[in-house]
């Protein structure tokens, strides 16, 4: 067993347990997450101290891309749609983040031109295609810049389709139009600790900050 592992664990329950130990009994009785967030894997991305959040604050989906599939009711082991059904029906969140970042690997390997079809994962290669509209899109509006810029412009509007793809389930849909669940896509660049999330008003990203203005 890895020991750095442990050593967190002895760490966390000698420290931090302790000092959340009330929030932990009362979360004993079950859970009442405010919003469901939706970010990518990458280890480098970390919801809860992105918004300081406390124990119970988030229901999270965590997969490669910060994807969502679109809804189809004959899908089999859909893990994200079952996340967002568990969220909206059993946890009545109020909002969902979709949170792309900075250096995606997802987004980056859009970019790389693969001739042919790696055979030693075949999910990942059907996964990335949930973002080839984004890498579409990306390409024609920004067709003299670096390939750099590119991949970040992608990374920020792939939590875009995202949110379109999310409105395609009907309950969430509905929801929206009752203005009973609120969608954000954000963008967090780990090297700088700056979100920006995404104004329907100015109709671009601005710094999370200024939401509160």
């Amino acid at each position: 067993m890895d020991q750095r592992l442990v050593a967190g664990y002895i760490k966390f329950k000698k420290s931090d347990y302790i000092l959340e130990q009330e929030k932990f009994t009362q979360l004993a009785n079950g859970q009442h997450p405010h919003t469901l967030f939706i970010a990518c894997s990458d280890s480098r991305v970390v919801p809860n101290l992105i918004t300081h959040a406390k124990p119970g604050d988030l229901f999270i989906v965590r997969n490669i891309g910060n994807f969502i599939p679109p809804y189809n009711d004959q899908d089999n082991f859909a893990g994200v749609a079952s996340a967002i059904e568990y969220a909206l029906y059993k946890l009545k969140v109020k909002n969902i983040v979709i949170c792309g970042h900075s250096q995606c690997g997802a987004i980056a390997s859009l970019f790389v031109e693969q001739k042919t079809q790696n055979k030693s994962y075949p999910h990942i290669t059907k996964w990335l295609t949930l973002g080839h509209p984004a890498k579409e899109k990306a390409l024609k509006e920004k067709p003299n810049a670096t390939i750099e810029e590119i991949k970040e412009y992608t990374e920020k509007i792939s939590t875009l389709f995202q949110m379109e793809n999310l409105l395609t389930y009907p309950h969430v849909k509905e929801l929206v139009e009752k203005n009973e669940l609120h969608i954000e896509a954000w963008h967090y660049n780990f090297k700088t600790g700056e979100v920006v999330a995404y104004c329907k008003e100015k109709k671009e990203f601005i710094p999370l900050e200024e939401f509160l203005e």
